[in-house]
């Protein structure tokens, strides 16, 4: 049965366009809640951190980069080659 809808043609309205309407509503609150939850997100100035990042390269050790932390003892470089018996096996 056709439901009567004012402003329709003829007074009936056409199940592909309500529901083509319904659609749209239904992604309009979906970007509706997702705006509303970046809203809530906490935030920080830019300036705020690029000091964040500027203090951690500063106080952390880079092995990667060290023509500024100098030369590495092997012990403390995670990034060398393990001098002990290798890391496979061949059976």
């Amino acid at each position: 049965m056709a439901s009567i809808v004012p402003g329709s043609v003829g007074g009936v309205r056409d199940k592909t366009k309500g529901s083509s309407l319904e659609l749209r509503l239904k992604r309009l609150r979906d970007l509706c809640s997702r705006l509303e939850a970046d809203l809530v997100r906490p935030r920080i100035r830019t300036s705020e951190a690029c000091q964040s990042i500027i203090q951690y390269t500063k106080n952390t050790k880079d092995f990667m980069v060290p023509s500024v932390w100098g030369s590495i003892d092997k012990r403390e470089d995670p990034y060398s080659p393990p001098s002990e018996g290798g890391c496979c096996s061949v059976m």
